[in-house]
């Protein structure tokens, strides 16, 4: 059985959020559990998650979630727009909430981040080949 969909495919968060992420070497896009889900062999972001909270989940419709160097995602948790998602979270990942005042410049760095942790050495390459 299908995971319900669980976010707004034609929010403009979103779409912003897939031109970075579809602009990296081999990216692709499916929906996992209901979320976006940006891979190339692995998923290295997700747009929304869940957080459990007594019990129940509470959405982040509007979130970028992506697995950062273990420092980064310490720092980032440590602001009250990050959260460590359920599932996730104790692997590493963190999500962090996105709006009219986000800073595309981070978020773009964060994707970066957890593409290069995830996709292959030729792809990484390719990536260092068009920012050289």
């Amino acid at each position: 059985m299908a995971h319900p969909l669980m976010v707004d495919l034609d929010s403009p968060i979103l779409t912003r959020l897939r031109a970075l992420c579809l602009a990296l070497p081999g990216a692709a896009e499916k929906i996992s559990h209901g979320h976006p889900a940006f891979y190339t062999d692995k998923v290295f972001a997700y747009f929304g998650a869940s957080i459990k909270v007594d019990g129940a989940y509470q959405q982040h419709p509007t979130s970028l979630v992506v697995k950062p160097h273990p420092d980064e995602a310490q720092a980032l948790l440590e602001e009250p727009r990050c959260y460590r998602p359920a599932y996730l979270g104790p692997s590493g990942w963190v999500g962090v909430d996105l709006d009219d005042e986000t800073d595309w410049e981070e978020v773009a760095e964060l994707v970066e981040e957890s593409y290069r942790a995830t996709a292959r050495r030729r792809l990484v390459a390719e990536l260092e080949a068009r920012t050289a």
